[in-house]
């Protein structure tokens, strides 16, 4: 591992120099990974497993969708792509990467496959922190590790095909062969991951919670609708308020502040923007400060886990889902956002 400083805390990583591709495909030379689910981690770590010459084979149920995309990726029907039963069986490495309500509803199967000596993988650290709820207790006698690619899995594949790749956080929770850690660093190389930082599944749950409902995605919608709509209220037109809310950010200052950092973003900005949001962040960091306070404690307790394991169990979820999502569809911010996207010169061709 290499020594790095992250503000003021020197914390150790595991990059492709100390932990190059040729010695992931050592360690996992005997091992036949199985990729438990086909859906949004899926299909980018197998890929990305089978095109740096790890021997990988995929579960799956049929018939499915994700079946048949598993076939159109190239994976065939009784050589690289089986049963889940099946898969589970032959596989040394189990990478159970459905989703946390499927990982409850099938570990009962999986379980009887967890014989001695094999792994299991996870890319989220849920099943195994709320096991109190998920129930998912793996036998003493196996290794359960974790890579969780801070991406969504069509990130991890383009950047993988990129030559780059999505810094993954690695865990172990169970080391019953002595082999766990470079098992898991094998399988963090061999998914592609940029580089790889430590962590516990409890903190990489705590976290990627945490995260997705704050600045991720729920606070930012939030923070986008709460302007957007002030925008609309004192009389600005919807292209505008949209523009200087959503088009500005997503299309050109997160890619500089991406490249450069926040403080390079003030540094190359008008002295009126500059001044102006340096006054106010202080005055959004205070008032957001005790909702994040409450939501992580709400992700702690587990309170989090078991609002969503009993809303993505109940049989009316996608439709309820669709309802939602249709809301925020037609929401005039985003209606407004689909003419400004279909104006991108990008677009034009399209038409």
């Amino acid at each position: 591992m290499a020594k790095m400083k992250f503000g003021d805390v020197t914390e150790s990583v595991v990059t492709r120099q100390e932990f190059p591709l040729a010695r992931a495909r050592q360690v996992l030379k005997n091992e036949t990974v199985a990729v438990l689910g086909y859906g949004v981690q899926g299909p980018a770590q197998a890929m990305n497993l089978r095109d740096n010459g790890i021997n990988v084979i995929i579960g799956q149920r049929s018939p499915s969708s994700s079946w048949d995309k598993a076939i159109k990726d190239g994976w065939k029907k009784g050589k690289t792509i089986f049963s889940i039963e099946e898969a589970a069986e032959k596989g040394t490495i189990l990478a159970y990467l459905l989703s946390d309500a499927g990982q409850v509803a099938l570990w009962p199967t999986v379980k009887k496959y967890l014989t001695a000596g094999k792994a299991l993988y996870f890319s989220h650290g849920f099943g195994i922190t709320y096991r109190k709820y998920t129930k998912i207790i793996p036998p003493k006698d196996t290794d359960v590790i974790l890579i969780a690619p801070k991406g969504a899995g069509r990130s991890v594949r383009q950047n993988f095909l990129a030559g780059s790749g999505i810094n993954s956080s690695f865990a172990v929770f169970q080391d019953a062969t002595g082999r766990a850690k470079e098992r898991v660093m094998a399988m963090g190389i061999g998914v592609g991951s940029g580089f790889l930082f430590e962590t516990t599944f409890e903190k990489e749950v705590y976290s990627d919670l945490t995260g997705e409902r704050g600045v991720l995605m729920g606070a930012l919608e939030g923070i986008m609708e709460a302007q957007f709509n002030e925008f609309r209220r004192r009389g600005h037109t919807p292209s505008e308020a949209f523009n200087e809310t959503v088009e500005e950010l997503t299309q050109s200052l997160i890619r500089m502040v991406a490249e450069n950092g926040m403080d390079w973003m003030y540094a190359n900005c008008s002295t009126t923007a500059q001044r102006g949001a340096l006054d106010w962040k202080g005055e959004f960091r205070d008032a957001v400060a005790p909702v994040f306070k409450r939501l992580y404690s709400s992700v702690k307790i587990g309170k989090e886990a078991q609002r969503v394991l009993k809303a993505n169990s109940a049989k009316d979820y996608r439709k309820k889902l669709e309802k939602e999502l249709s809301e925020m569809r037609n929401m005039e911010m985003w209606r407004a956002g689909a003419t400004v996207r279909s104006l991108r010169p990008e677009n034009w061709k399209k038409k």
